[in-house]
């Protein structure tokens, strides 16, 4: 039974993405519908508890995560400026803590959880999520460094970096549960060493891992040698865990580290073929990971994970998903030089998954909360509603985003060439 369900989630892999293109539908929301009705029909398979089987859902969730990361980095055409990653910028800085104040505190109102907990519900539920939100980003390299709209380019740097930067906050979550809630307890050393520190090693190890992979497969002698061309899929695996790897070692954060790397790589040179191929093997990866983790989400969902559900945990996540994230999106964007049409796509489309879920896993691996099993409904409940909500939206409202860019370019221009980077 494990290898025929391990052999239909390659197929749905491969499948799904062509036979849903243009349907208003996602290929997530089909995937978790499968594991719902698998597990509800195949009584002899184990019940997926995230709970009960915590080491495997995280280093499942933590593969998937930093595989898609590195194929959000080597598909972003723009270069790293403060300018040009301005929307980025704002998302990161504001909108990213407002969300996670104001989540946290409803968590306490709504549901009764103690700060450590409200906390980590908070951080669990603030990235943004490159695997299940590729309808709304960037699609594959190209030459063009102008070639995408605002709106995919915000939504795919935002979850490149904020999965990693979710962390600190985690931390902190942590140290609450373990130390005290006092801040005189572990503000100092969160401050010093989750925040400064892992930050600043996880930008370092990727730039400089990045410099060193990039130096020994995209180098004239190297392309000469055809080194990437023989071995684009062990590129793409050399960057994703070497990275992932030294970061963890000197205590830095891999997810920012494995971002921070394939922008490095990406940056070498832009019009190299070999960042095509190199993000087609990692988009092959990332799409068979995640159908995994979607069917086993929706077994959970069918051995009972989300029986408990409260009214309160209902509401709370229909106010992270429909007001917190529009308009603390919306806050940050203010005053920039996106279009209020985009701004308003960006801020709706806070797609929450796999990296939530992560999060959960891990924190509570690391330390006692109470209401963890709150905590872990509320998130799938989450994850389950942004897969929804977003997955019948997304096609419908990035159609109509084209569509009226192109006609802003028109008419501004006399011609649709520009379409892609015009603001509306």
């Amino acid at each position: 039974m494990t290898y025929a369900i391990a052999g239909g989630a390659a197929l749905l892999a491969a499948l799904l993405p062509r036979l849903l293109r243009r349907a208003p539908v996602s290929e997530p929301m089909i995937v978790v519908a499968i594991g719902i009705v698998v597990f509800a029909l195949a009584d002899g398979l184990p019940t997926p508890d995230p709970m009960a089987h915590e080491t495997i859902t995280v280093h499942l969730t933590e593969v998937c995560v930093i595989v898609s990361l590195l194929g959000a980095g080597l598909a972003l055409d723009r270069p790293v400026g403060w300018r040009r990653w301005a929307s980025t910028w704002r998302l990161l800085a504001v909108t990213m803590p407002v969300a996670i104040a104001v989540t946290a505190l409803l968590g306490g109102w709504l549901l009764g959880l103690g700060a450590a907990a409200a906390v980590l519900l908070a951080a669990a539920l603030a990235p943004t999520d490159p695997v299940l939100a590729s309808e709304v980003q960037v699609g594959e390299p190209s030459d063009d460094t102008e070639s995408e709209d605002e709106a995919r380019f915000a939504l795919t740097s935002e979850a490149g970096l904020n999965d990693g930067l979710a962390f600190p906050f985690t931390y902190a979550a942590i140290a609450m549960a373990t130390l005290g809630a006092a801040p005189s307890n572990w503000l100092g050393g969160w401050l010093a060493v989750d925040v400064l520190w892992k930050i600043t090693a996880g930008v370092t190890i990727g730039i400089a891992v990045g410099w060193v992979l990039r130096l020994l497969f995209f180098s004239h002698r190297s392309r000469r040698a055809g080194l990437a061309d023989r071995a684009g899929g062990f590129v793409a695996l050399a960057s994703v865990f070497l990275t992932y790897g030294a970061a963890e070692l000197a205590n830095g954060y891999g997810f920012v580290a494995v971002f921070v790397c394939a922008c490095t790589i990406r940056a070498g040179e832009r019009s190299h073929g070999q960042h095509q191929v190199l993000h087609t093997y990692v988009e092959q990866l990332e799409r068979l990971l995640t159908v995994v983790v979607l069917v086993l989400l929706g077994g959970a969902v069918a051995r009972g994970a989300l029986a408990d559900v409260t009214w309160a945990e209902g509401v709370l996540v229909g106010l992270v998903l429909l007001v917190v994230r529009p308009l603390t999106g919306w806050l940050g964007l203010a005053g920039g030089a996106t279009g209020p049409r985009e701004r308003a796509v960006i801020s709706f489309f806070g797609v929450r998954g796999i990296g939530s879920l992560y999060y959960v896993a891990y924190a509570t691996g690391e330390a006692e909360f109470a209401g963890a099993e709150q905590i872990w409904r509320v998130t799938i409940l989450v994850v389950i509603a942004s897969v929804v909500v977003h997955g019948v939206t997304a096609t419908p409202v990035m159609n109509w985003l084209d569509r009226r860019r192109a006609l802003t370019a028109e008419t501004v221009h006399g011609s649709a060439d520009r379409a892609p980077v015009t603001k509306v």
